[in-house]
């Protein structure tokens, strides 16, 4: 089976650019890496404001259970204590995730975007694109370059 030019080789949108040597392609392989690992530190931490928000939530009912079993000072001291109470001084998880969001996520995702931008254009995965060209068996259809 024959390829045609299209399935030759990466997309144009996966080539790169003229002039751009390898050590620059490993380096912008590497920051795309550091920051996919950063997009699943902000899901954990997402994870993290969740499960927390949902274990407050099931104190009500842990505090409702002790009352009714006649546990009120037992009942007094989850409400007070660990009900509502902050996950780091001052703040609730909503408010880790916002200070990540705006203090690093944020800048991080833009300062990548404008390295790779000013390096090649703002192309994504040439790494990965030219680990694929170089890993594929041509003519297998299954291993075609794609888009």
């Amino acid at each position: 089976m024959r390829e045609t030019p299209e399935e030759s080789g990466p997309s144009a949108g996966h080539e790169r650019p003229p002039g751009i040597g390898d050590t620059t392609v490993e380096a912008l392989g590497a920051l795309s890496e550091a920051l996919e690992t950063v997009e699943r530190a902000r899901g954990h931490l997402y994870g993290f404001h969740q499960l927390t928000g949902g274990a407050d939530l099931t104190l009500d009912r842990a505090v409702e259970l002790l009352r009714k079993a006649g546990h009120t000072e037992h009942a007094d001291l989850v409400e007070r204590e660990i009900l509502g109470r902050n996950v780091i001084p001052g703040s609730w998880t909503y408010q880790v995730v916002e200070a990540y969001n705006t203090t690093y996520y944020r800048p991080f995702v833009e300062v990548e975007a404008r390295v790779r931008q000013d390096l090649v254009a703002g192309r994504q995965h040439l790494y990965e694109a030219e680990m694929k060209e170089a890993r594929r068996t041509h003519g297998h259809p299954d291993h075609s370059a794609g888009r």
